[in-house]
C-alpha cells in the first residue's frame, strides 16, 4: 500500500508540475540599416523601448512560429517606442521564456529590448 501512494503521490507531482526555460539572445537585425560614423558625439541616449508578444500551443497544435512571434515582439517594441525625427532604436535583444507542460501545453513568450537614440546632426 505504501509503494502505491508513492508511485501516485510521484505521478501527481510530476503531472501538476510545471517547467519553465529561459532563453536570452542578442542579434544584429535591425529594422533600419544606417551606417552612422561615431568620431563624434553627435547623439543622444533617450531612453529604453520594451515590447512583448506571447504564443500558446496545446497538444503542439495552434500559436505562431518563433520567427512570427520574435518578429511580432519587435515590432511592438518599434509601436512603443513612439520615435519621431532622426530617432532610432540601437541594441536590440531579445529573451525567450517558455512555461507549461510540454506535450500539453506550452506558453512562450518574447520580450524585445532596444535603447533609443536621437542624432544631434
Amino acid at each position: 500500500m505504501k509503494k502505491l501512494f508513492l508511485i501516485v503521490a510521484v505521478a501527481c507531482a510530476t503531472l501538476l508540475s510545471s517547467c519553465s526555460a529561459h532563453l536570452y539572445q542578442t542579434s544584429n537585425s535591425n529594422m533600419s540599416k544606417t551606417e552612422v560614423v561615431l568620431s563624434q558625439k553627435n547623439f543622444r541616449v533617450i531612453g529604453e523601448a520594451q515590447g512583448v508578444a506571447t504564443t500558446t500551443q496545446v497538444f503542439g497544435i495552434g500559436g505562431l512560429s518563433k520567427k512570427a512571434v520574435r518578429s511580432n515582439a519587435v515590432a511592438e517594441m518599434f509601436k512603443n517606442a513612439n520615435l519621431t525625427g532622426a530617432q532610432t532604436i540601437i541594441n536590440i535583444n531579445v529573451k525567450q521564456a517558455f512555461a507549461g507542460v510540454p506535450p500539453f501545453y506550452m506558453k512562450s513568450t518574447y520580450s524585445a529590448t532596444g535603447t533609443i537614440v536621437e542624432f544631434l546632426e
